[in-house]
């Protein structure tokens, strides 16, 4: 089974889901991590930022995607590390 097949049949996800989790594998390296900002993910996918982030969140919940956070050598907030889940990388 492709790793498409794999989201397109988790009959847990959303259409929002699916179409986050898809861009994260697309965007991931190897090891499944991307770290595009919310209001890039939103863009790229013509979505709302909210949009995105609920999507995030219902990843994160059903344990598919990873979220830690990431921060500058000055301390400051930068975008988070998304980490897809080991069976959705492709």
């Amino acid at each position: 089974m492709s790793y498409f097949d794999s989201v397109y049949r988790d009959q847990d996800l959303s259409p929002r889901a699916k179409t986050v989790l898809l861009y994260l594998q697309d965007r991931a390296n190897r090891e499944g991590e991307s770290w595009y900002s919310i209001g890039r993910i939103a863009r790229d996918l013509s979505l709302s930022r909210s949009t995105v982030k609920r999507a995030l969140a219902d990843l994160a919940r059903l344990g598919r995607v990873e979220i830690l956070p990431r921060y500058r050598e000055n301390g400051g907030r930068s975008s988070n590390l998304y980490r897809v889940k080991e069976e959705y990388i492709h």
